[in-house]
């Protein structure tokens, strides 16, 4: 069985986007917009399941590098769980990853990390994250006043940054890598950062949970969705990296981006549009 998944070449890099799955979620997680309006540009989207959203992660690839983005749900989770089975179709072992970067550290963002048995599953890899995020979720205070789906998310924060004591890194605003660069894109979670990739006079951004609702938060930037942590920060770093993406002609990646993977932003109306480019 052949598998294809949708890649960019930028420069010495091949970023490649594996889907880890979809979640079930709902269009009433999203505030600042009529339920029956996000379901119209849904529908006009042509997506058949309008509510899901759907989880990637993406492998660099170059210079001696092998460099995955986010973890997915992993397999403890009801949702996604597929990246294991999607890295081996692209000939990836988890031990040939030596790095992972975290946009941030939600469970569809870092569930894959650890094993069944709350392993590592990267053991060679250094886990790279901005150090504030680290901060938010090792901060007792936020941990006692979260809901219990919230402290079940700390609590799977913590054991995994425990678990990769010893290979935790943070990011100071260097390189990754020559031409692989972190951007702080705050508001989703205080610390939620993007990976920026130059070359040439190609750009490559993969911006993390910018959007859930591809569609909807590009038409309406001004739309929030219940998980993030500072919905007018979210809503201003949205408004600003859209703005930057149009006018720097970026391309974008992103976790919630759909299986494409890969998109243009537009600016159409008062808001942007999100074109899935095949080139």
């Amino acid at each position: 069985m052949s598998h294809f998944f949708p890649f960019r070449q930028i420069g010495d890099f091949q970023i490649t986007a594996l889907g880890d799955g979809t979640m079930s979620a709902s269009l009433d997680l999203l505030s600042g917009i009529e339920k029956a309006d996000a379901d119209v540009i849904q529908n006009d989207a042509g997506l058949d399941e309008p509510a899901d959203i759907h989880i990637n992660c993406y492998l660099i690839r170059g210079r001696g590098r092998v460099i995955l983005v986010d973890a997915g749900a992993g397999p403890l989770s009801n949702k996604g769980g597929q990246l294991n089975v999607n890295l081996a179709a692209v000939g990836i072992s988890p031990d040939e990853v030596d790095t992972v970067l975290l946009t941030h550290c939600h469970p569809d963002h870092i569930g894959g990390l650890l094993d069944p048995e709350k392993r590592p599953v990267f053991q060679r890899a250094q886990i790279m994250l901005h150090p504030l995020e680290a901060q938010h979720w090792l901060d007792d205070k936020k941990l006692s006043m979260a809901n219990e789906r919230g402290q079940r998310n700390f609590g799977l924060v913590r054991q995994t940054l425990h678990a990769y004591a010893r290979n935790l890194r943070f990011f100071d605003g260097d390189n990754i890598a020559e031409g692989i660069l972190p951007v702080w894109l705050p508001g989703h979670t205080p610390g939620h950062t993007g990976f920026r990739i130059d070359a040439d006079d190609k750009c490559l951004l993969i911006w993390g949970d910018i959007v859930h609702y591809p569609h909807i938060q590009s038409a309406h930037p001004n739309v929030s969705i219940l998980f993030d942590t500072d919905p007018a920060q979210a809503e201003e770093t949205r408004k600003k990296i859209m703005e930057k993406a149009v006018s720097k002609k970026m391309l974008i990646a992103g976790m919630h981006l759909g299986q494409a993977g890969f998109a243009s932003i537009f600016r159409e109306g008062s808001g942007y549009r999100i074109s899935y480019s095949e080139n």
